[in-house]
């Protein structure tokens, strides 16, 4: 039964509008959030307080709405939240906690507009709560009938909720939640165009900017020849932006369309200077080796893994749209984090947040890329100088070649072998950058937090040293977990190998007996022992409150990946769709990353400026992918990130056939 916390109010005179407190999100003082209206003419909609960047949040939002209110997903009309923590909590996409963060207070709050509707059709009809079901959009009664929601939305409305108990669904009477049919709702919407994402926001009145950014690493524009781009057709305005407040400094250009604002971009003259022009990505390499301890704590097998630096790449490029007016500002853009957004912003202009609007679009591809406001300053400094709407635009040069990567490592693995070949104590020396988004990642110890989630049974000490970044850091799916655990599981693959043990085997060895992981690597077996050839991997992780074991089969000559079987467990699979989806995009990146794709730096510039040489897979590298979902009586956990990691360091063991792996990308080079 629902807390009495829970909270019912009337939005006006043919309107039931649900809200409900959000304990695991909410301060003390928290607003109640609004997340399900019906109104009389029957529609439902549901309001979805976080963003989707792809992870599917908005289906699980409207499968849970219309699991307690006993209609179709079809049924539920979705609005997607402006940024505004007051009302909804904090909405940061990150961590992998939209679905378990959200599943409570929303069937809550659709849990609560059924049982109210409910009363009051048992009011209207004189006879007791009990006798009365919700179905198909309306109450029915054996002997009295149905009425539609729409007929009962006054009485309910009007209804003390203190009065009306209220019980979510039990899982086993879910009809659309758990369910393995049905795909996104907004599938359709997405592959006919109709979806509208932070690079289809074009106000009235909009204009187009584009930016000159440096040609090296941190330089700054010290003077600026603008006069022939002036003198284009189109252009409007040129300014010069001021990192960090304008994001991170260049130099815009303004006009009435894209191509005019490129065209005059290429005809600016920049003196940039500062930064470091001769930054390389193999000299930062060495010194992250230089700090790695002396002397390892441990006698035995030792091993050295690199990690290099890797961009975010989202298909839709960094853009953001601003409207600057006397009276406030709106912005609409692809955030991950528009309540943080909405404060930043009100912070930074000396206004009351709410002067400021944040429309959050549909996205394409974040992994941890939009939780950074810079491409939104970039438009605010635009709009505000020439006080209409204005959309930054960054093309995918600019995309990759700014981006806040995912830092470089270096990682020293010991191990002490006992007489049967089995690691019976460990050592793993990190040396690595912080994360710049966030100062406070300085901490090696929440670095090591972040990163380390050994499952295995093994004693031992991990240790985190940390350099300062030479250039912008940020997160990237799974953060520091993608390289902890691709060094780890990679070091046990190449123990196993030289003890002559079956790797699932080694590995449930190393495991309690029932163990979640225990059960998952007992349900990959099959294909492990069908496999073709001997070119095989695994690899397990625990997060987010769920686990994930995977196994692959590659063919080593062609450097092709054949076959990847991963059991997941998440507790209970709301979306089923959306967890294969997921698991599916994680072993993409997988592929790519281990397979080629890194971020390089020379003479002071990234080097890779695209897909054509920033190396991700293509839709033919993709290998067969099957998912089997694990039912338990866990808690629901997270998956957006869990696949990542142990999907690439399942692919490396198989191409080192259980040998060195020296670390990522496979048998190339770092830096």
């Amino acid at each position: 039964m629902i807390s009495r916390r829970t909270l019912l109010r009337g939005a006006g005179a043919g309107a039931l509008v649900v809200a409900v407190p959000v304990p695991a999100l909410a301060a003390e003082d928290f607003t109640p959030n609004v997340f399900v209206r019906l109104d009389d003419k029957g529609r439902i909609t549901a309001t979805v307080p976080r963003p989707d960047t792809g992870q599917g949040v908005r289906t699980v939002v409207a499968l849970m709405v219309a699991e307690e209110l006993a209609v179709g997903a079809a049924d539920v009309a979705l609005e997607q939240a402006p940024g505004d923590t007051e009302r909804y909590g904090p909405q940061t996409v990150s961590n992998s906690s939209s679905v378990r963060q959200l599943a409570t207070p929303i069937r809550t709050a659709a849990a609560t507009a059924r049982c109210l509707l409910v009363a009051a059709a048992a009011q209207r009809w004189g006879v007791p709560v009990a006798e009365c079901t919700a179905r198909d959009g309306a109450v029915c009664h054996p002997r009295r009938g149905r009425l539609p929601y729409r007929a009962l939305v006054r009485g309910a409305a009007a209804l003390d909720p203190a009065t009306v108990p209220v019980t979510l669904t039990p899982p086993e009477k879910w009809r659309l939640l758990g369910k393995t049919r049905g795909g996104r709702v907004d599938a359709r919407d997405i592959v006919t165009g109709r979806t509208r994402y932070g690079i289809d926001s074009r106000p009235p009145g909009c204009l187009v900017a584009v930016v000159a950014r440096p040609p090296w690493i941190g330089a700054v524009p010290s003077a600026v020849d603008d006069a022939a781009a002036r003198a284009l057709p189109g252009v409007v305005d040129v300014l010069t932006l001021t990192a960090p407040a304008d994001g991170q400094g260049g130099v815009a250009v303004i006009a009435r369309s894209t191509h005019q604002a490129l065209k005059a971009r290429d005809a600016l003259r920049v003196t940039w200077t500062g930064g470091t022009p001769a930054a390389d990505s193999r000299t930062w390499l060495a010194d992250l080796h230089t700090a790695l301890p002396a002397q390892a704590p441990i006698d035995g097998l030792q091993r050295v893994f690199e990690m290099p630096l890797l961009a975010h790449a989202p298909m839709e490029p960094m853009n953001a749209t601003v409207h600057v007016r006397p009276d406030g500002v709106t912005v609409w853009a692809p955030t991950q984090d528009p309540g943080g957004l909405r404060t930043q912003l009100a912070r930074q202009l000396g206004v009351p947040s709410t002067a400021v609007r944040v429309e959050t679009t549909a996205s394409g591809g974040a992994f941890g890329r939009r939780v950074e406001p810079d491409p939104v300053l970039e438009a605010l400094a635009c709009s505000r100088k020439v006080g209409a709407p204005v959309q930054v635009l960054w093309t995918r040069a600019d995309d990759t070649r700014n981006d806040s990567y995912r830092p470089m490592s270096v990682h020293r693995l010991s191990a002490e072998i006992g007489a049967d070949g089995m690691p019976v104590r460990r050592a793993h020396e990190v040396v690595t950058w912080p994360l710049t988004v966030l100062p406070f990642f300085n901490n090696p110890a929440l670095i090591k937090a972040s990163g380390d989630h050994f499952p295995y049974g093994v004693p031992g000490e991990v240790t985190v040293t940390v350099r300062p970044t030479p250039l912008r850091t940020g997160f990237w799916r799974a953060v520091y977990a993608g390289q902890f655990l691709y060094a780890e599981e990679c070091f046990l693959s190449e123990i196993g190998t030289r003890a002559g043990r079956d790797q699932i085997a080694l590995r449930k060895s190393l495991l309690p007996a029932g163990s979640r992981l225990h059960r998952l690597l007992d349900t990959v077996t099959g294909t492990w022992n069908g496999l073709p050839g001997n070119a095989r991997g695994v690899a397990c992780h625990e997060d987010y409150g769920s686990a994930i074991a995977v196994v692959v089969s590659v063919d080593p000559a062609a450097r092709r990946v054949l076959k990847v079987h991963a059991a997941v467990d998440v507790g209970v699979a709301l979306h089923p769709s959306g967890v294969r989806a997921q698991v599916e995009g994680g072993v993409a990146d997988a592929v790519s990353t281990v397979l080629g794709a890194q971020i390089t730096v020379r003479e002071g510039r990234v080097v890779e400026s695209s897909f054509g040489d920033y190396r991700w897979a293509r839709i033919g590298g993709v290998p067969d992918v099957e998912v089997t979902i694990v039912p338990s009586d866990a808690p629901l956990g997270g998956l957006g990130e869990l696949a990542y990691p142990p999907a690439a360091a399942a692919i490396a063991s198989a191409l080192a056939a259980g040998g060195q792996v020296t670390g990522m990308p496979f048998g190339t080079g770092v830096g």
